[in-house]
């Protein structure tokens, strides 16, 4: 009987150990974050002390891509497909009360919730999910055991109201509406986010924190209202808020530290798109927030800065969707490291399964394991072509060329190109290895280049929509 309990003990002891040897995953997910946005990226006017030790710790990665607007990057970073394969080419539904049905991701789209779920990995989500708010279509239906944010596109930090039209009240832990107005929502859900850490300090965790910062309405607090007095607007309130996610972030990582768990951590760090340049208001009297007609709760027009490229959110300009991306882990990733190799954020579905030894589901994965990459800065992108696609907007990038089909043009009045939204020459051709890259439309010139890539574009469409 002894020798039972001994031999039981053991096989507990052991388990709780080879369980132990996988790596908890973080994806930290900003929200209209900019291309060049932290001071590590060369925006030496903004602090962004934890993102910049982020990336002393890490490597950061210069040349990655998102999509150009919140619903299709979400979809293809927690699927690592296409979004169009998820049939995600339009607005995802935003309140979860709505009487018509909108549209959203589809249950057999497979998340590395999912994934990690089934690899006995605890899952949570805290802040954004915005693929869908139908109740049977959310985050604890596609494989997270916890859930605190809203399910639209997003919200106003004290009231939790999405703002557009007459407003509505979107704030859920779990399946359950909840109420807390006056509270600040990014300091909420970073308290969640890190009572899930410490609940689950002790087995493998999976956190997606989907912060809601930068995005409008840009509103900071404490000590970030002060900040920025010598810039103008609309930098200064954009910096505010930049600086509000980034000590967001750092007290994620500290909570990490201090549980001496950082180093078997691994840290995705992202943003979903270029930054914001949109501009609008309360339009209605008696507004469901109680917020006053009048009230200005949107970008001001841009506060982003994406250095030499053009562009901004909703837009195929590289300002669209070339973002800032860091993954950290220090137990086995060398830090202080830079990758100039084309990465997606399909990637990091992959990625994440080959780090804790899962299987990839049994379906087209887009994305392809950074691991090459982050191993040697001579190893070869997989993504020799890029696609896009927005509604009824697409663009297709090989090497230096990137043809763009009914774009439009958001650079911003910060970005001191071209006027805000103003449509682009359709075809445009774009040569990103000038000195001034995506300023002239080289369409004309190469015929033949355009041909090919219009060709590239056709085959993937046909194949994209129509596994939806």
């Amino acid at each position: 009987m002894k020798n039972l309990v001994l031999i039981l003990l053991a096989i507990l002891f052991f388990t709780h150990c080879n369980t132990h040897e996988k790596p908890n995953v973080i994806i930290i997910y900003t929200d209209d974050q900019g291309t060049l946005d932290a001071n590590c990226y060369g925006s030496e006017d903004l602090y962004t002390p934890n993102l910049d030790q982020l990336a002393i710790s890490g490597i950061l990665f210069t040349q990655a891509y998102a999509q150009t607007v919140c619903c299709p990057s979400r979809a293809a970073l927690l699927t690592g497909r296409h979004p169009q394969r998820a049939g995600i080419n339009e607005w995802t539904q935003n309140d979860a009360h709505a009487e018509k049905k909108g549209v959203n991701m589809p249950l057999s789209e497979i998340t590395i919730a999912e994934v990690l779920k089934e690899n006995a990995y605890k899952t949570g989500l805290f802040g954004k999910w915005h693929l869908g708010a139908a109740m049977e279509n959310g985050p604890i239906e596609q494989g997270f055991d916890e859930f605190y944010g809203f399910r639209g596109g997003f919200i106003d930090n004290y009231t939790h109201f999405f703002l557009h039209g007459m407003g509505f009240h979107d704030l859920w832990e779990n399946n359950e509406e909840i109420f807390d107005r006056g509270s600040y929502f990014p300091t909420l859900m970073t308290e969640k986010t890190i009572q899930f850490i410490e609940e689950n300090k002790d087995e493998p965790f999976f956190a997606y924190v989907a912060f809601n910062l930068p995005h409008y309405p840009e509103q900071a607090e404490g000590p970030f209202l002060s900040m920025y007095a010598d810039l103008d607007e609309p930098r200064k309130s954009y910096a505010r808020v930049v600086s509000a996610v980034d000590d967001k972030i750092g007290q994620i990582i500290n909570k990490l530290k201090e549980l001496d768990i950082y180093e078997n951590t691994a840290v995705f760090y992202m943003s979903d798109n270029g930054h914001s340049t949109e501009e609008t208001m309360i339009r209605f009297d008696n507004h469901n927030s109680g917020i006053p007609k009048g009230t200005n709760y949107c970008a001001n027009g841009g506060g982003g800065f994406t250095g030499k490229w053009r562009g901004a959110k909703g837009g195929f300009l590289e300002g669209g969707i070339r973002v800032p991306v860091i993954i950290t882990y220090p137990d086995k990733f060398k830090g202080n490291q830079t990758r100039d190799q084309i990465v997606s954020g399909m990637d990091i579905f992959p990625t994440i399964c080959e780090i804790t030894g899962t299987k990839l589901p049994d379906c087209v994965i887009d994305g392809h394991s950074l691991l090459p990459i982050i191993e040697s800065d001579e190893a070869v992108s997989k993504h020799e072509i890029l696609y896009f696609q927005w509604r009824d907007q697409w663009s297709v990038r090989e090497g230096r060329w990137k043809l763009i089909v009914k774009g439009r043009d958001t650079s911003g009045k910060f970005s001191n190109h071209l006027e805000k939204d103003e449509k682009m020459e359709t075809p445009y051709l774009a040569d990103l290895e000038t000195a001034n890259p995506e300023e002239e439309n080289f369409a004309d010139d190469y015929p033949e280049i355009v041909e090919r890539l219009s060709k590239l574009y056709e085959k993937w469409k046909t194949e994209v929509f129509n596994e939806h």
